[in-house]
Formats: structure tokens, sequence, C-alpha cells
């Protein structure tokens, strides 16, 4: 087992966590519309040209680039209007020297045509014959076959996260369905002899259970599959026998509770008994959150979680939803996205990393992060936040006015 409290990094534990654990590599195929924040199960490449042919991006006439060069509003091109292209339409029929057809946006330029001039630098003199007031070069207001995507290109890769741009791409290249690695099933159990169900009036020295609902709402936000197994007393016996049926049934386990100095604490004990190779570490270097189990079971990644709900969902944030979005750890640049100026002095330990509750806002046109203060016990900080300020282990705190790095919550 892990030494107790031989604290880890939080990079220290990804790592070690990322060479051992796996969220599962099953696949399934679904709909292009369901496909949304799914992870690609493998490359697609384009079997065809996008687009498919020679189109125009302006309303106006396709011709042949070299036939308006010169071309002014004092002395413009005159061209015979021979033809005209439909939209949805092959263009049939060659354009020739002199010519000119008509063409709208989207429409396929004729063979013979390298360029389309746009209706405003023209002029028409008949039905028959236009004048040209501005060249244009090959290739102008044109869009080739595959220049938007080859045939046989690599669209997207395998591990991909698909996003709304991407259903398009998809699309693009003509699939319907899509393969993708399957949600992960997340198992969430509350321990301690204290927890009691939200429904429950709490007795004296009770409380109800806040984690399972709150990780429930975070693992279901990434894009996995979760579902509360319940609360399970501090015994030995019960939470191995609970845990040996999650780890069974889910891809991911999450334990919160049990992972405290506590005499009557059980869970890294539970974790340890029930395989190789078991709890990985017993503490990473963080506040909140520093009373972390991290543990591999049948290949499957297991957290025993602080039961401060702060300090669980902070843990959650930083090292269960990237595997749950990613199924393994990436050096992520936009994990913490923002830069904003502090709004008053915090105190930290050297060597520690702090993530503190922030609210953000806009103030003079930059952005603020004002600290929203309270110990790791109370939801309500939580609530009332809307991202982590992240203060590095080698600061000993930062004054108001200083530039934090802060992930979205």
């Amino acid at each position: 087992m892990g030494e107790l409290f031989q604290a880890r990094t939080v990079r220290e534990a990804r790592e070690i966590l990322g060479a051992y654990a796996s969220t599962g590599c099953r696949t399934e195929r679904v709909p292009l519309l369901q496909a949304l924040g799914r992870r690609l199960a493998k490359d697609v490449t384009a079997a065809d040209p996008v687009p498919g042919f020679d189109r125009s991006t302006m309303d106006g006439f396709a011709v042949r680039a070299r036939d308006t060069f010169g071309a002014s509003d004092s002395l413009p091109a005159y061209l015979d209007v021979t033809g005209e292209v439909l939209m949805g339409r092959e263009a049939a029929g060659h354009l020739g020297t002199g010519q000119a057809w008509r063409i709208p946006t989207g429409g396929m330029l004729p063979p013979g045509a390298d360029a389309v001039v746009m209706v405003e630098h023209t002029e028409e003199l008949d039905s028959r014959t236009i004048g040209v007031t501005r060249p244009v070069a090959p290739g102008d207001n044109v869009v080739r076959s595959g220049e938007d995507i080859a045939a046989g290109a690599k669209v997207l890769p395998a591990g991909h996260l698909l996003r709304p741009q991407d259903l398009g791409m998809l699309a693009a290249v003509g699939l319907a369905e899509v393969p993708v690695v399957a949600r992960p099933r997340v198992g969430i159990i509350s321990t301690g002899d204290e927890v009691v169900e939200p429904s429950c009036r709490p007795g004296p020295g009770q409380v109800r259970d806040i984690n399972s609902y709150a990780l429930y709402g975070q693992v279901a936000a990434a894009g996995a599959q979760p579902r509360i197994y319940g609360i399970v007393r501090d015994d030995f016996a019960s939470l191995r026998e609970k845990l040996r049926q999650v780890v069974g049934e889910c891809d991911l386990v999450l334990l919160s509770g049990g992972s405290s100095v506590g005499t009557r604490d059980v869970a890294a004990q539970v974790l340890d008994s029930l395989g190789s190779p078991g709890v990985l570490f017993h503490g990473i270097s963080i506040k909140p959150g520093k009373p972390t189990v991290g543990a591999v079971l049948d290949g499957k990644p297991v957290f025993g979680l602080p039961g401060h709900p702060v300090s669980a969902m902070v843990v959650c944030e930083l090292l269960v939803l990237p595997l749950l979005k990613y199924g393994t750890y990436l050096d992520d640049p936009l994990e913490f996205p923002v830069r904003a100026r502090l709004s008053r002095n915090m105190r930290s330990s050297a060597g520690r990393e702090d993530y503190i509750r922030v609210r953000l806002y806009r103030e003079k046109g930059e952005m603020v992060a004002d600290p929203v203060l309270g110990k790791s016990g109370l939801i309500s900080t939580m609530a009332r936040a809307n991202g982590l300020a992240r203060i590095p282990g080698e600061l000993e705190g930062v004054e108001a006015g200083d530039m934090v790095d802060v992930k979205l919550i």
C-alpha cells in the first residue's frame, strides 16, 4: 500500500495513475447527431474530396481569368454571355475564350473556367454581353475540388473529442454514423456512519449525502455514465463487498469519505486488499484535497476522495474528469484557460498547490477573480464559485492584483 501521506503532486499522481489506469476500450457506433462530446474510437479519413467539384464563392460570372487582364472602369473587358450554371446541376457545356457564364454562389464551375467575376464588377450591355471592370486571377472567388478536405486525408484522429464544428466536418465527408468510445461507467459510493440520504432528516451528528450528487453531476457533465451505489458504513467487510461489486460493474469508481487518518477509516485498507497493484498513493500535495487515495483494481481507476464536498469536487476536477473526457491524462493548455487578476491577498504554503474557489467577473475590460472564502466542508462556497484559481506550489501566497490561472467550473 502507498505510504500514508507521502503526498504526491498532481502531476506525479497523474503519471502514476496513467501508467496503470484505463477507463475501458469498449467502442460503439452512434448516429452523427448523437456523437457530440464523444471520443472518436478510430481515425476518420475522407473517401472523397470536399468539395467534390470546383465551385463559386460569389454570385457573378464564370470566366477565363486571362480574358479579364487589364480590365478597368474606363476600359472594360467585353465578354459574350453564352451559358448559365444552375444550382445543384452539373455544368453542361464548355466555356470558351471570350465567354462568360452566369453563376450563383455555390454553383459548379463550368469546364474551361478558372475564376469568377463578382456581379458588382460587371456592367451588362445587353442580355448576351457584359463588360468586366476589374480583372481576376486564376482561382479568384473559387473553391477548388478538395481544397477543404482532400480525398484520403485524415479528417479527425482517434481520441478526438467531438465538437459542433467536427459534426459538420464528419457530415461533409458523408458519415451518418460515427465510431466512438463507449461512455465510461462510473460507480459512486459514499461512506460513513454519519451519512444519510438527502430525503432523510438528519439526526444528531448526521449529515445528508452531498458528495454522491455533486460527483454524479460532474461525471455526467463530462459525458460519462454515473451510477450511485448508495451509502456504506465504516465497516471493512461491508465496504469490501460493495467495492468488489462496483469494480466488477464499472470502468471507474469514486469512493468519497474514509480517506482521512481516522482510526475508523478503512477505505485504503479495503482497496489494497482487493487486488494488484491496489493503492498507488495516499495523499496529494494540494489544498483542498490532500487525503486522496489513488488505486487501480483490475486495470480500473478507483479514487478514494475526501469526505468534505469541496475537497471531493476539486480532486474530481483534477484527477477524474480528464480521464473521463480523454481516456488518459493530457497536457491540456486549456485546462486553466482564463487569466484573471486576483481581488485580494491569499496566503498559501510553499510545496503545496492551492486551488481557490473564485467568482469571475469583468471589470474595466479585464477579468477579475474574487475568492469565495470558506472551509472545504461548505458546499455553498462551491455553489457560489464559477472557477478554481491555481496557486503554484513554489509560492507562499499571492497578493491582490497578481494574475492567476483559472479553471472554469
